[in-house]
């Protein structure tokens, strides 16, 4: 489990073609002090797993349908990306609570500027619209962010909106994605739940 709250921006500095895989080596020693194979990190909101570590560096199996079904596929040497460890038990909770299991993908659609934060429009996929609430919790690119505003649910060109404040413009990728790049989406987990929940209540009826 995650919690949204960026530790560290840290870089691809290697992709290795294994075919029905690739390894990923990600540079980012500072979430690497007490990191050991078998540890989870996520990768702009991805859980990955540790596979091995070197010289302030670690590396990460990722699996085909992941790499399709993320921005990770798109992702070169060089390019910056959100790192957290997962959470323990000692952990503040700082954001929400998060998996690391990418719904989706959208991209940003645009971004408006004001003089203390800066309002970004994401584009979501519509089957994600009942997910997402304004005053809401979601996740982009790693980042645990509040919802401020949701188009119609269920429209073809759903969006949302967040005000992202200059901590956030400094410390993670959001504060240079520009319009038409794509972002790795996760909705509150909760309220998949409930919807579980409330779906096999219905039918026990």
């Amino acid at each position: 489990m995650f919690t949204g709250i960026v530790e560290a921006l840290g870089s691809v500095a290697g992709i290795e073609d294994r075919g029905d895989a690739v390894r990923l080596t990600v540079h980012g020693p500072e979430v690497l002090d007490d990191a050991r194979p078998g540890d989870s990190i996520a990768v702009d909101g991805c859980c990955l797993t540790v596979a091995d570590l070197h010289d302030g560096s670690f590396t990460a199996d990722v699996m085909r349908q992941t790499l399709r079904l993320t921005t990770l596929g798109g992702r070169a040497v060089g390019d910056r990306v959100n790192l957290e460890r997962a959470v323990t038990a000692s952990t503040r909770l700082g954001g929400h609570l998060m998996s690391g299991h990418v719904d989706a993908t959208g991209s940003v659609l645009a971004r408006e500027p004001s003089a203390h934060w800066e309002l970004v429009r994401v584009g979501l996929p519509a089957a994600l619209s009942r997910y997402v609430v304004p005053q809401g919790s979601v996740a982009v690119d790693g980042v645990s962010l509040t919802v401020v505003e949701v188009s119609d649910m269920g429209a073809d060109d759903g969006w949302f909106t967040v005000s992202l404040i200059p901590e956030t413009l400094r410390r993670t990728t959001l504060g240079t994605r520009s319009p038409g790049e794509p972002v790795n989406l996760e909705v509150d987990v909760i309220g998949k739940y409930v919807e579980r929940q409330l779906g096999t209540r219905g039918r026990e009826r």
